[in-house]
C-alpha cells in the first residue's frame, strides 16, 4: 500500500505485439479496413484509460518497426526479448522496467482490436475494488451460442475455453472441455433463455505480485494438460475474478492469418467501425 499522503503509481496496460508471427509476419502493421491493426488496438486501450482514470499505455514488442509506430501513434514502447513467447511473458517483461512498480498490469493482446474498452477498464476496477490476484471476462452462452460451440468443438476440441464460478464470480474452473455438465437440459432450456455455460475472453488484468509470481513459476499439471495459463494461477491457489460481459458485437477472438484480417473487415462492414459501439 503507498504511503499515507503519497500518489499510488498508475496501472499499466500492455499491448504485447510481436513482428516474427508465422502465419502473418508483421501483423500489427498490417492494415485493417484502413487502420493498422496496432492502431486499432492502441485506441482500445486509449478509450479503456479515459474511463478508469489513473492508467498507463505501453506496447511491448520485438521489433524497432512495430516500436516506432506505436511512437508514431503517440504511444510509449518497450522493446522485450525476441525470446519471449508469450503475451503474459511481454506484459512482464514491460511491467519489470517500471519504477515504481504498477499495482495492476493488463494483457490486452495486440492482435485483438474488437474488445471494447468498458471491458478493460471493468477488470482494472475489479481489481482495486477486491483481494482478487487476477480478473478476466466471461460470456454468458445463449442456448444457440452454446450448439454452435459444441459443434465447432467436434472438428476443433481444444478451441474454446469454458469457465465455472462461485455466486461471488469467482473462478472455480477453466477447461477446453464444455463444462458444467447439464442434467436436465431440456428442461432448463424451457426455463431460462441463457445456458449455463460461461465462456471464457483472453483477456487479462494481474495484480503485480500475482504476475511475479506465475512468471517465476514453472508450468503446472493441470495447465499442461489443457493448454490453459490460467490454470497456473488457480493451482497456485491465486482468486481469479470473472467479469460477465454482454457478447461482443464483433464476435472474434483474434487476427492469426490472412483469412482473419479478411472477416474483420466483413465484421467492420457489417457491423460499423467497434467505436461506435463504445459510447
Amino acid at each position: 500500500m503507498p504511503e499515507r499522503g503519497s500518489v499510488a503509481a498508475p496501472d499499466l496496460i500492455v499491448i504485447p505485439a510481436r513482428y516474427g508471427s508465422q502465419r502473418l509476419p508483421g501483423k500489427p502493421l498490417i492494415s485493417i479496413a484502413g487502420q493498422t491493426l496496432l492502431g486499432r488496438v492502441v485506441a482500445v486501450a486509449e478509450d479503456a484509460v479515459r474511463r478508469i482514470g489513473r492508467a498507463e499505455i505501453v506496447v511491448a514488442t520485438d521489433d524497432d518497426r512495430i516500436a516506432a509506430h506505436a511512437q508514431d501513434l503517440g504511444c510509449a514502447a518497450v522493446l522485450t526479448d525476441p525470446a519471449i513467447s508469450s503475451g503474459s511473458g511481454r506484459a512482464w517483461a514491460a511491467a519489470a522496467v517500471r519504477t515504481p512498480a504498477p499495482p495492476i498490469v493488463v494483457n490486452l493482446q495486440g492482435d485483438a482490436p474488437f474488445v471494447a474498452p468498458d471491458t478493460i477498464a471493468a477488470l482494472i476496477g475489479a481489481l482495486r475494488a477486491s483481494s482478487c490476484g487476477v480478473a478476466t471476462p466471461v460470456v454468458r452462452l445463449s442456448w444457440d451460442a452454446l450448439d454452435a460451440l459444441r459443434d465447432h468443438k467436434r472438428l476443433s476440441p481444444f478451441s474454446g475455453t469454458t469457465c465455472t464460478r462461485r455466486a461471488d464470480g469467482r473462478a472455480l474452473w477453466f477447461s477446453k472441455t464444455v463444462i458444467p455438465a447439464i442434467r436436465d437440459e431440456a428442461w432448463l432450456r424451457g426455463d431460462d433463455a441463457l445456458s449455463p455455460v460461461y465462456r471464457h475472453i483472453g483477456l487479462y488484468a494481474y495484480r503485480y505480485a500475482a504476475l511475479e509470481r506465475f512468471e517465476a513459476t514453472p508450468p503446472t499439471t493441470y495447465e499442461r494438460l489443457e493448454g490453459l495459463e490460467q490454470l497456473r494461477f488457480l493451482e497456485q491457489g491465486v482468486d481469479i475474478a470473472t467479469i460477465e460481459v454482454p457478447p461482443p458485437r464483433h464476435a472474434m477472438s483474434g487476427i492469426d492469418t490472412a483469412e482473419d484480417v479478411a472477416m474483420a473487415e466483413r465484421l467492420i462492414a457489417l457491423h460499423g467501425e467497434p467505436a461506435l459501439s463504445w459510447t
